[in-house]
């Protein structure tokens, strides 16, 4: 999966830039902070997600000075090449557009698109607390699974309704089917977090071993509030189970207000050797297992939809040491097409610098370098 041509219309600080062919392996954009290097990596992300990895508020990524703004890129993957554009405006709801014709959902669009962000925020993925790593696995599933994306969007109107109804003391029938709906769409979503966890493992205990050459072994599971529900139930057992255990918590549901159990609380178990890596391992494990879970992330998106995304590195050099560094650009290279940003050339490697097509950044200027 490649972008051969990018434009963009008042996206952030980038103004106006026409038709920018980009190499199909390593794309780097230098210049110094501030200055739209990280600005063009959410417009391309913002294409193949339909949300920034910024902001839940579209009206940020409009240009301070419009009420406008366009993303429109060319895009070939293994089965056809086709035109993806998205349209914001201070004034309507956004728009996108596949091949000129008017998606009636974001995801009808952006589903032909898989990107996988990496920036230093995810180093933050085994440190940070639960949200971050469901985070994690939602995004992903999304990517390779319109029906998840819908259904994750459904199931947060349904807590957001069942919520309301414990903290305004509605007991009745109509908490009864907010309960109903919860279960339905919630048991969809935790059967797909735990096959794709499983299916994460080897990919990520792989990795991981080839970055502590053999050293240490990661393990991870998926961890739900439902007790009794593992990778050999179907989603019917878990509805069973999840009604369950929601009816045993009725009485402190009431009491705390607030919807007790569900994929909403759950986490991933991340251990090293036994160990768990979030309590008990040090920075550098931490920051393995990270990149380790990224680097699965992309082979397990490689294996679903038969070619790899398109792969954004968002000044993570900076917070990588040589062998993590050296482990990634060798993992990417020929292979995947990587847009990377930093603020200097210094610290990549002197192969990948001559192979790759090099563009600086300055106050939203994107010229070759």
């Amino acid at each position: 999966m490649k972008i051969t041509e990018l434009q963009l219309n008042n996206f952030r600080n980038l103004k106006n830039f026409n038709s920018i062919i980009w190499d199909n392996k390593i794309n780097i954009l230098i210049g110094k902070n501030a200055q739209g290097k990280s600005n063009l990596l959410e417009a391309v992300y913002y294409l193949s997600n339909g949300k920034s990895f910024r902001t839940n508020i579209d009206s940020d990524l409009i240009n301070l000075n419009d009420q406008n703004s366009l993303v429109k890129a060319s895009i070939k993957n293994k089965q056809f090449q086709f035109k993806l554009e998205c349209r914001l405006s201070n004034t309507y709801n956004k728009e996108f557009f596949l091949n000129g014709s008017k998606a009636l959902k974001t995801i009808d669009a952006t589903q032909y698109f898989a990107t996988v962000m990496f920036s230093p925020e995810d180093l933050m993925l085994v440190k940070g607390g639960p949200s971050e790593r469901r985070k994690f696995l939602d995004e992903e599933i999304s990517q390779i699974s319109p029906s998840y994306a819908n259904r994750l969007k459904d199931f947060k109107k349904v807590l957001l309704q069942r919520n309301n109804c414990l903290k305004n003391n509605i007991f009745d029938d109509k908490l009864e089917v907010w309960t109903e709906q919860l279960v339905q769409i919630g048991s969809h979503i935790l059967y797909k977090r735990i096959e794709v966890t499983e299916k994460l493992k080897p990919l990520s205990r792989l990795i991981n071993r080839k970055l502590t050459q053999g050293k240490e072994n990661l393990e991870i599971d998926y961890l739900s509030t439902i007790q009794n529900i593992d990778k050999r139930k179907s989603v019917e057992d878990i509805k069973i189970e999840f009604y369950k255990q929601l009816s045993l918590k009725s009485k402190e549901e009431k009491i705390k207000r607030i919807t007790s159990l569900g994929p909403q609380r759950d986490d991933l178990s991340l251990k090293i050797n036994g160990m768990d890596v979030r309590s008990f391992g040090s920075q550098g494990q931490q920051r393995t297992a990270s990149l380790a879970l990224k680097l699965a992330e992309i082979e397990f998106i490689k294996s679903e939809i038969g070619e790899y995304p398109v792969l954004l590195l968002d000044d993570v050099f900076s917070e990588l040491d040589n062998d993590r560094k050296r482990f990634l650009l060798e993992t990417v290279a020929d292979k995947i097409q990587t847009f990377i940003t930093g603020t200097e050339l210094t610290g990549l490697n002197n192969k990948l610098i001559k192979s790759a097509k090099i563009f600086s950044v300055e106050n939203g200027i994107i010229n070759v370098y």
